[in-house]
């Protein structure tokens, strides 16, 4: 055995054929095409120069790749711009035809010849005007109010029924109102009556009636104002718009009713100011405080712009006047501080027949004292006067503050 396998080991190796099967036919049918040969060298030489690039940069696969995904998002959003850029430049170059074909700048537009597309233009600007109108409308809309009038002839009573409100205007922050109607008739402006308020709604339904003496003779020159209101605590309440109603316009013989659109609020009527003050009332100790806090945006008595205002506060039951209190006077201001204090002894079982007149007066030293404004608080009031006098009876022992506007004083009273 050992023999045999030296003998295998010094005999001469078996030597491959030359050319294998594969080859000695393809040889035999002419050989591969130069084009092959070029493409595999290609690919060798471009396995090559991958290998030596990661051996000569070490750099992780995905880092590579991600190399490559920037470079092509970068030369997008290169593309992305430059096509912006080019559409921007076609639309101009559109809207100058435009105007060209509009006549704006059009010189050489021919006397009673159409251009192409004319009628088309004349047609969108139209459409764009009827929009702006739509747009001016919706804004300027405050909302509407639903109401009657109905008219007595026997007793001479004239009825007006305030119904519903809708769609008004947000007046607060939070986008919402706190209406009520205040209704009078004009001129007079005598008798000033005043719904329910409504807290946080734009659609308030008030189902509320108010009555008017007016002798026949007279309700022709008599104009109706329903003035729909905001009601703040703290500030004066802001007019959301109003309705006149001149009532020779309207058959008076049948109930009118109505729905119309608030109109907005007159620029003309004097403001005078507002006036803050607190009310506190003790049942038991039979004590009313009123502290008179301040005043602002009042109105120019003196030459020089500004006045010298002081408050007087009168304790009235019954028409007549009981006591009066005087605060201090502030020089040369339209927005006087004043935290004064006054306490009135007013027993409980007369507390309905009190009432309170609180005027705002420009001090004079050489004439009498002009009176700026009056605020009416009581049972006997309405509207903001009457509200404050009842959240005070309804919270004893605490003081309640509000705001209100200064109203005028009829016939000169001081």
């Amino acid at each position: 055995m050992a023999s045999a396998s030296e003998s295998g080991n010094n005999s001469p190796q078996a030597q491959p054929p030359a050319n294998p099967p594969s080859e000695i036919k393809a040889n035999s049918t002419g050989g591969p095409s130069p084009p092959e040969e070029s493409g595999n060298a290609a690919i060798e030489e471009s396995k090559k120069l991958l290998k030596t690039a990661e051996d000569s940069v070490p750099l992780p696969h995905f880092i590579t790749v991600g190399i490559i995904i920037l470079v092509i998002g970068a030369v997008l959003l290169g593309l992305y711009f430059l096509c912006c850029k080019f559409l921007r430049k076609k639309k101009k170059g559109k809207k100058a035809e435009k105007k060209g074909l509009l006549g704006k700048g059009g010189g050489d537009v021919n006397f009673g010849q159409q251009p192409l597309g004319h009628e088309d233009d004349d047609d969108e600007v139209e459409e764009v005007e009827k929009e702006k109108e739509e747009v001016d409308e919706k804004a300027q809309f405050l909302g509407s109010l639903n109401y009657t009038v109905d008219y007595d002839f026997t007793s001479n009573q004239l009825t007006i029924g305030i119904i519903k409100a809708t769609d008004l205007v947000g007046m607060d922050m939070s986008g919402t109102s706190d209406p009520y109607v205040k209704i009078y008739l004009m001129p007079d402006k005598k008798k000033k009556q005043e719904t329910k308020v409504h807290r946080k709604t734009l659609n308030p339904i008030f189902n509320e009636s108010f009555q008017f003496k007016v002798p026949f003779a007279e309700i022709g020159g008599q104009t109706l104002v329903l003035a729909v209101y905001d009601f703040d605590r703290f500030s004066k309440h802001d007019m959301i718009g109003q309705i006149k109603l001149n009532l020779n316009s309207i058959d008076l013989g049948q109930t009118f009713e109505a729905t119309k659109a608030l109109s907005p609020p007159d620029d003309d009527k004097e403001y005078l100011g507002d006036l803050c003050f607190s009310l506190r009332f003790v049942p038991k100790a039979g004590k009313l405080t009123v502290n008179v806090l301040e005043a602002k945006n009042l109105k120019k008595m003196d030459v020089g712009g500004l006045s010298d205002p002081f408050v007087k506060i009168e304790l009235m039951q019954s028409g007549k006047r009981l006591k009066k209190k005087k605060t201090t006077i502030k020089k040369r201001t339209l927005n006087p501080y004043f935290n004064e204090s006054f306490l009135f002894e007013v027993p409980f079982e007369q507390i309905s027949k009190t009432e309170l007149r609180i005027t705002v007066y420009d001090y004079d030293k050489l004439g009498s004292n002009d009176a700026i404004g009056l605020v009416h608080v009581g049972y006997t009031a309405s509207g903001a006067g009457l509200r404050h006098w009842t959240d005070m009876i309804n919270a004893p022992r605490r003081p309640i503050a509000q705001w209100h506007t200064l109203q005028e004083i009829e016939g000169g009273d001081k």
